[in-house]
């Protein structure tokens, strides 16, 4: 299908979608205090839960992803998802914290269908309206986060954790439907082996420092990020004596930063990319700074909120329109490096947020977060090159 084709129609279908699964890897942020009552463990216990879900979804970008360079798309993201309908289902049942966590792993590995979705656009659209097209998938992905965990709230708060399970895999059942009747195929570029493909990837990861310099930054913006949603529903609980359906209404505040995301990719395609994400990583740092002095302050953690999604959304973006320019050939596998790292950077935001909240509350999540930008600011600075270089 030639990239001059991507109709408006697709477009926001795959954006949709992006959202939706993407949506499986959130919906346990705001049910932990719940789980965690269900099989009766701590808070830094059952935040393995979304660690678990994280740690899956790297995997899965690893394993998974860089067979759509191999295999026809559509035909690879349709069995994908029998995966992903199979795991919400045993996580719906899990009889134990266990047993969860392992469906959780698997939610997360076969939940990578946005970043298949990413560069499809990339490649089905106009060279010129590439960072458009980008932009508006990323949107429907952030949106999907951030409304899975409005969404998860509410359920959980009326009728339990588990069938918010149930009613993620009805959705993912529908939306399969859907991808088989309208998603376009597209053909493969790597005519070579697996084992082939996967060296590839150790290639363009040593020769690529824009990549490698791109998963670092946002896998330190995400870091923050997953700190933050992973603890917030327990300042909700302690501080404000709110349940899960508050902790998921912040996801609704968050859409309104998620939005920048297409207005990032319509940026990015017309200035200079390097003082964008400068300028992005200076909002997260602001947002963490009213963290800090906002922990008895629900006026302060919205404010907080819509700066952080707003930065890391338009950081995102900026990262995806420089590493896509690049090896179009290979764009599932340079996604991959950049995603990859991402996603470890959530997991370790993940389980350090968990423990700065254990043993210094609200005031360590906001200093792990803090500190996490200010890395982004250091390693941009030092590493980066020249926009004309690179494009950046």
């Amino acid at each position: 299908m030639d990239r001059k084709k991507l109709s408006n129609p697709v477009l926001y279908l795959m954006a949709a979608g992006a959202g939706l699964v993407v949506a499986n890897n959130y919906y346990n942020q705001p049910l932990l205090n719940l789980i965690a009552g269900t099989f009766k463990v701590s808070e830094s216990e059952v935040s393995h839960i979304p660690l678990f879900t994280q740690l899956g979804y790297a995997m899965g970008l690893l394993f998974i992803i860089p067979l759509g360079d191999k295999f026809p798309r559509k035909k690879l993201i349709l069995i994908d998802f029998v995966a992903i309908v199979s795991s919400l289902l045993v996580a719906a049942v899990a009889p134990s914290l266990l047993i969860l966590g392992i469906a959780s792993f698997f939610i997360g590995f076969s939940s990578v269908v946005p970043q298949l979705f990413v560069p499809m656009a990339a490649q089905l659209a106009d060279e010129k309206e590439k960072g458009r097209a980008i932009g508006i998938v990323m949107s429907g992905l952030l949106i999907g986060i951030l409304g899975s965990r409005f969404l998860s709230g509410l359920i959980g708060e009326y009728f339990g954790w588990r069938i918010m399970y149930v009613i993620a895999t009805a959705l993912m059942l529908i939306y399969w439907i859907l991808l088989k009747w309208k998603l376009p195929e597209l053909q493969p570029d790597f005519k070579g082996t697996y084992g082939a493909l996967m060296k590839s990837l150790a290639h363009y990861f040593k020769t690529e420092s824009s990549v490698r310099l791109a998963a670092v930054r946002g896998g330190l913006g995400f870091a923050g990020f997953s700190a933050f949603w992973t603890t917030l529903v327990f300042l909700m609980e302690d501080s404000f004596n709110y349940g899960s359906g508050m902790a998921g209404t912040f996801g609704l505040l968050g859409i309104g930063g998620a939005l920048a995301a297409t207005w990032a990719g319509k940026l990015s395609d017309r200035l200079n990319r390097n003082k964008l994400i400068t300028i992005s990583s200076l909002i997260m740092i602001i947002s963490w700074v009213i963290f800090g002095l906002s922990g008895s302050s629900l006026i302060g953690i919205i404010a907080g909120v819509l700066l952080l999604d707003m930065g890391l959304q338009s950081l995102h973006i900026t990262n995806q329109n420089i590493i896509f320019s690049k090896h179009p050939d290979a764009r599932n596998r340079i996604n991959t490096i950049y995603m990859v790292g991402y996603f470890i950077g959530g997991a370790a935001g993940t389980i350090s947020g968990a423990y700065a909240w254990e043993i210094y509350g609200w005031k360590g999540v906001s200093g792990i977060g803090f500190i996490y930008s200010l890395l982004i600011l250091f390693f941009h600075f030092v590493f980066k090159k020249p926009d004309a270089e690179n494009i950046s």
